[in-house]
């Protein structure tokens, strides 16, 4: 991924996590209906998967503390992070006689810390050797400055690959290795790959990669091209349909605030809100357009905007929860880019907790409002139940207990602040409005807004401590926790609800005897 984090809270985002009264002078009314016996489809988890920043952090205690509490949270299944082949992990070497030296011991650690926790990688083949790289130097820009080359010889560059995937079949077995994914680089459209030409160099490695992976068994799972701002889809396929070259899934990135041109090439207005699901669809529509029209799509980093809002504060669960609604059905898996600042490294060690980092814990093992949104929709059942809402998403749990999503997104752009520093968006006044439930239902309310996981406002109450201590974290997260859902009776089939700008509720709904 680019350089995309904030160095400094927006004044709006901040004003926004401490000032709820203004709020209230803009309210707006609005009713839901929700059929109980409407159509259903099935609702995976999607959205519940993560990326993570460089592969040697995963080594780290906070980094195994700090997934183990959002795998409690959220059950996610696959993590994603980049350079399991950096010399940091000393995979690679060769001796004085230019003989190849394979170690995975560091590369066993990281796995086994994700397995033993319950979590599967997503395994991006990256980053190149020193000692393999065709130019030691090309160093990209990250803090820990990964070699970005191609490889100096591809027959070497193959046989660690064979080595590689060998040596992860051995320790864990092809059945398990098998569920895996094995996406071959990061973003090469960019300046993560030194390749000239760009594209055609990339499918080279591709090429390569895929082979060798495949030699070990076909059961591997391999796929790119990995890019940013889903680009180069259609030349991928051609290129590895016209080659025979394996490609069992197809992978790209794109964030809430990459631009209209970089996506669609047009000057079209798409709001930011949109646009990472109008991305999905365009590559969908590519990928049925392919010579392999079958292909699953794996959108492995993503992100809600950052450039006008805020991703410490609770903006992040009404634009995720919109995100899930849009994207559903479009895409077998979306990898939310990071699940903890902890270990996002691209510009060096986090300086203090928010700074408008991607994760869902701050520096220092915090929770973020990020955190407690994510535990909300995990709560969402998995069949979804057709509504044409654009504020709610309706579902069914095993049990059969309504579980329904409502938000308030206020979406800001350069317009959308006032000049009293607030942003500009009502309060709403929601009616839930039900049909087919039987009389004598009850619901339970659980939120994230300005008063209920907000813990970047307790942060500042706090004091903004740069180095907060073991017990103000603990603090912290005791006092941003979710009370206990809030109990309701749905009279004549109607439940009414408050929201906040940037609110999620989750509510549940319940026939009598339940």
């Amino acid at each position: 991924m680019k350089l995309r984090w904030r160095a400094s809270l927006t004044a709006a985002a901040l004003t926004l996590a401490l000032a709820a009264p203004a709020w209230a002078q803009n309210v707006v009314h609005q009713k839901i209906n929700i059929n109980t016996a409407a159509p259903t489809t099935p609702f995976p988890h999607f959205w519940e998967n993560f990326g993570s920043g460089h592969s040697t952090m995963a080594l780290r205690a906070q980094y195994l503390h700090d997934l183990r509490m959002v795998k409690k949270a959220t059950n996610f299944q696959y993590v994603r992070f980049h350079g399991i082949l950096d010399d940091s992990n000393g995979v690679y070497s060769e001796n004085a006689h230019g003989q190849l030296v394979y170690n995975f011991q560091l590369v066993d650690q990281i796995y086994d810390g994700l397995l033993k926790n319950g979590v599967r990688p997503i395994v991006e083949i990256s980053f190149m050797p020193k000692q393999l790289a065709f130019n030691p130097y090309d160093l990209h820009v990250f803090w820990y400055h990964p070699n970005v080359s191609p490889p100096k010889s591809w027959k070497k560059w193959d046989d660690l690959i064979h080595a590689f995937a060998q040596h992860l079949v051995h320790r864990y077995g092809i059945k398990e290795v098998s569920t895996w994914y094995f996406e071959i680089w990061n973003e090469p459209n960019i300046d993560f790959w030194g390749g000239i030409p760009r594209q055609k160099s990339y499918f080279q490695l591709y090429a390569h990669t895929a082979r060798a992976l495949k030699s070990v068994s076909p059961r591997l799972r391999v796929g790119g091209p990995a890019t940013a701002h889903a680009a180069w889809i259609p030349a991928f396929l051609d290129y590895m349909h016209a080659h025979n070259v394996p490609v069992d899934f197809v992978s790209t990135h794109g964030y809430a605030d990459d631009t209209v041109w970089n996506y669609f090439h047009t000057h079209q207005h798409i709001p930011m809100d949109q646009r990472v699901c109008k991305a999905i669809a365009y590559v969908d529509g590519q990928i049925a357009a392919s010579p392999t029209p079958h292909l699953p799509l794996l959108w492995t980093e993503w992100n809600v905007q950052g450039h006008y809002q805020d991703r410490d504060t609770t903006f992040v669960g009404p634009a995720l929860a919109n995100t899930v609604r849009q994207c559903d059905g479009k895409v077998k898996m979306m990898s939310f880019w990071t699940f903890t600042d902890d270990d996002f490294e691209e510009g060096g060690p986090i300086a203090h907790p928010f700074n408008g980092h991607f994760g869902l814990i701050a520096e220092g093992g915090i929770k973020k409002s990020s955190f407690y949104d994510f535990s909300l929709l995990h709560q969402l059942g998995d069949v979804r139940l057709a509504n044409p809402s654009k504020d709610a998403i309706v579902t069914r749990t095993k049990n059969g207990t309504l579980a329904i999503a409502v938000w308030n997104l206020v979406d800001i752009g350069p317009d959308s602040v006032g000049k009293n520093g607030f942003v500009q968006g009502p309060t709403k006044h929601i009616t839930l409005h039900f049909t087919g439930l039987p009389a004598g239902a009850t619901a339970t309310i659980s939120r994230v807004d300005n008063q209920h996981g907000n813990t970047l406002a307790f942060y500042r109450k706090m004091g903004s401590p740069q180095y907060p201590t073991m017990a103000q974290v603990a603090q912290l997260n005791k006092e941003s926790a979710l009370p206990p859902p809030t109990h309701r009776k749905i009279v004549d089939g109607r439940l009414n609800l408050t929201l906040e700008p940037d609110a999620l509720l989750m509510v549940k709904v319940k026939a009598p005897g339940q």
